[in-house]
């Protein structure tokens, strides 16, 4: 990428850029905000510096990456808060030739933002990126299922959030986003941060569950009783539209294209407005969308990249993660103890969870 840029290198400060180009350690201290505690230089020729205060040095070098794998630069933490620009210059000093250096996040009108270039880089995984990623999968999906033999009606969305963050991170899992509602509030909203409204008759739990810098995503619904034949019909319909989308999911599609096949299948089951209503999610990685379908994306999917596609009809929703290969996809966030909705659309049985009676 430097190089068909005709950049000298590129200064790494964002969180999750760190995690990517680190195997899956962390700069964090500040969860809050993008940035990191520290800076990564890759420079064109394939050099890799880590750039950092007193402070922060012993730590990274001590907890988080090898001086072996990026040679220390390090300056005082008073040099550093002198000058907004101290650290780039530090990093143009480091690279050949005077070339030129980018970033991936904006620091000055003299360095070029990167990121989305960069964001390509990070698409296709490597083995060991997917290795960690069916792990992170398969425990996320054990974790919300468990959850539910542990909440109970008249618990509050805040309440139950705090038990689904707990479970995650049994596993080592930080939950970035949690989302609970209870009955109406599932209708009304698409994102339904905890509030102190009581569950009682439909619960939806929804997580983005990062573990060494990956993330998943998944929702799961759950019901008091029987459960009510209009929820049935349009979990069904989600189930659908998301089998349509990971049937479509194949190298060398578009978003636009993934789209559209999302609107025809929300079409097909007499919820043709409902796209329109909510994004449909689309390729994940270190950010919990690296992007989104829609009518004008022109990004394509790749092999070895990472879905989370999350369809809804007011009332539900069905979302899981998969892993594409050459040989199609891998659902990696199923929750044993749910049951299951199976589609069959283009010669496949695709499946994904249903709701669960409890």
């Amino acid at each position: 990428m430097l190089a068909a840029e005709n950049l000298g290198g590129v200064l790494i400060n964002a969180q999750h850029n760190f995690a990517w180009l680190t195997g899956g350690r962390s700069s964090a201290i500040n969860s809050s905000i993008e940035n990191g505690a520290c800076f990564l230089l890759v420079r064109r020729d394939g050099e890799r510096f880590l750039l950092a205060n007193n402070i922060e040095m012993p730590r990274i070098l001590g907890e988080e990456i090898s001086a072996a794998d990026f040679e220390p630069v390090e300056f005082g933490w008073e040099d550093e808060k002198s000058a907004g620009d101290f650290v780039l210059k530090k990093a143009a000093a480091l690279l050949e030739n005077n070339s030129a250096l980018a970033s991936d996040l904006f620091f000055s009108s003299e360095t070029r933002p990167v990121e989305n270039l960069i964001a390509r880089c990070r698409y296709e995984l490597t083995d060991n990126e997917i290795e960690r990623y069916k792990k992170l999968g398969k425990d996320a999906g054990e974790a919300i299922g468990k959850l539910f033999k542990n909440v109970k009606p008249g618990e509050t969305e805040q309440e139950i959030a705090r038990k689904a963050k707990d479970a995650l991170e049994a596993y080592g899992i930080n939950s970035v986003v949690t989302l609970v509602g209870a009955d109406e509030r599932i209708e009304k909203f698409r994102h339904p941060t905890p509030t102190v409204n009581i569950w009682k008759k439909v619960l939806l739990v929804a997580v983005c569950a990062r573990r060494e810098g990956l993330i998943a995503s998944l929702s799961r619904i759950a019901c008091v009783g029987e459960i009510p034949g209009e929820l049935k019909r349009r979990t069904e319909a989600t189930a659908f539209v998301f089998a349509k989308f990971a049937a479509a999911t194949n190298a060398g599609t578009s978003g636009a294209e993934l789209y559209r096949i999302a609107a025809d299948a929300y079409a097909e089951k007499n919820f043709a407005d409902e796209i329109n209503r909510h994004h449909q999610g689309g390729a994940t990685g270190y950010k919990p969308r690296e992007w989104v379908a829609h009518p004008k994306n022109a990004e394509i999917v790749r092999q070895n990249q990472a879905f989370a596609w999350n369809p809804t009809v007011a009332g539900t929703k069905t979302e899981e993660t998969f892993l594409t290969s050459e040989s199609g996809f891998e659902i990696i966030t199923a929750s044993p103890n749910f049951p299951q909705t199976a589609i069959e659309t283009n010669g496949r049985e695709i499946v994904s969870t249903g709701v669960l009676s409890l």
